[in-house]
């Protein structure tokens, strides 16, 4: 069944948001794997803070010093990172960050800051909210993609089917997403080859005997080079409606400034 002949089970509905610029410090750090960690911002500022959408973008900004005004925050280098979880009543937000090889500030930031570190963030501008029930899910992405990865299957009732796919080095990488049963989880390692490179082959191979009935909802994000087999496989074998997927880079090897397309 092709998107035009299945049920309009789902949307997805832009919301534009108030744009607030907020300073927290870091609270706590989790390492998950050697090469992902997870960090906790907390801070006044952080009340009332929201992010509806599950492919939100906040930005971050890292002062090598504590800034003396706003300004000074914002001319600090900054990078573009998916809220994880958070409490508007309670201040705190929950970030995860993958670090590369060559990490950069926001990675670096992460792993090695002491407790007690300010930062600035501001946003979300904008979210696209997936509202009802898809029938089916594919959702695909490098270390960069899992906190939108690991929100959209939050979404996903206990019924749900489709396919979950995260690319990473090695086995002693992988990080655990949590799915309902008939959401088959896997990983893809690339070992030393370039980042992308395994899930784009993976995504070139699935074809439409592993495309889920009805309407689908695919999410697929990593380095920039995965939005051609992203939107093969989405677009051309599968014929979704490009209104109703996300196919994006997360960033651009080489490019450190790049940010994702909102």
């Amino acid at each position: 069944m092709t998107e035009s002949t299945a049920t309009s089970a789902f949307q997805i509905v832009r919301r534009p948001l108030d744009l607030r610029f907020r300073t927290v410090r870091l609270a706590a750090r989790q390492w998950i794997t050697p090469a992902y960690v997870r960090v906790r911002l907390e801070g006044v500022d952080l009340r009332g803070f929201d992010s509806p959408g599950c492919d939100d973008h906040i930005r971050v900004f890292f002062p090598e010093l504590p800034p003396e005004s706003i300004d000074e925050m914002r001319a600090a280098p900054s990078r573009e990172y998916t809220p994880l979880a958070w409490d508007p009543d309670e201040a705190w937000l929950d970030l995860e960050f993958a670090l590369h090889g060559d990490a950069g500030v926001g990675a670096t930031w992460a792993a090695t800051a002491e407790i007690g570190s300010v930062v600035g963030i501001g946003g979300p501008r904008g979210s696209a909210v997936l509202t009802g029930r898809p029938d089916g899910w594919l959702l695909a992405g490098d270390e960069t993609a899992v906190p939108a990865i690991r929100r959209f299957a939050h979404l996903m009732d206990a019924d749900a089917v489709g396919r979950v796919l995260i690319e990473v080095p090695t086995p002693e990488r992988e990080i655990e997403i949590t799915a309902p049963p008939a959401i088959v989880v896997e990983h893809i390692y690339r070992g030393a080859a370039a980042a992308g490179s395994a899930l784009s082959t993976r995504l070139d191979a699935l074809g439409e005997a592993e495309r889920p009935p009805g309407a689908v909802f695919g999410f697929i994000a990593a380095e920039q080079s995965i939005v051609r087999a992203g939107r093969r496989l989405l677009f051309d074998r599968w014929q979704l409606d490009p209104e109703r997927v996300i196919v994006k880079g997360y960033w651009k090897r080489g490019e450190p400034e790049y940010h994702a397309p909102h």
